[in-house]
């Protein structure tokens, strides 16, 4: 009996963390559709906290950390948010996405292509 009273509280912990994990991320993506940036960060701060056993969940966050960089304007932090995904995540779904926002940003004039930034050089004085 006390077996089974420890197991059921065992998978329910387990239930509750994946549970609340979700319902952050659930909350950042309704808030990115509101507009809302920093009621996004405040709930993939929490989405952290609570997925440190589940990496499979951390592309998906920095991607919408990405877009949501991107909807405030910080097109360069966004483009290095997008770099890290691509760096650290190069076969997942949010890699394929992140190469696809960098071509936006670059194509809209927002982050300039590799070849134009290593043919500025600094001056000297």
């Amino acid at each position: 009996m006390r077996f089974l009273l420890l197991a059921v509280l065992a998978l329910s912990v387990v239930g509750c963390t994946r549970w609340s994990m979700n319902h952050h991320l659930n909350n950042a993506y309704s808030a990115y559709e509101r507009g809302n940036c920093e009621q996004v960060t405040l709930e993939l701060s929490k989405v952290e906290r609570a997925s440190r056993a589940r990496p499979y969940v951390w592309p998906e966050v920095s991607m919408l950390r990405g877009l949501c960089l991107e909807r405030q304007k910080l097109f360069v932090d966004a483009a290095q948010t997008y770099q890290f995904i691509i760096a650290s995540y190069p076969q997942s779904e949010y890699a394929f996405r992140a190469r696809a926002r960098l071509e936006t940003l670059q194509s809209l004039g927002h982050y300039p292509l590799r070849s134009t930034t290593a043919a500025v050089r600094p001056t000297r004085f």
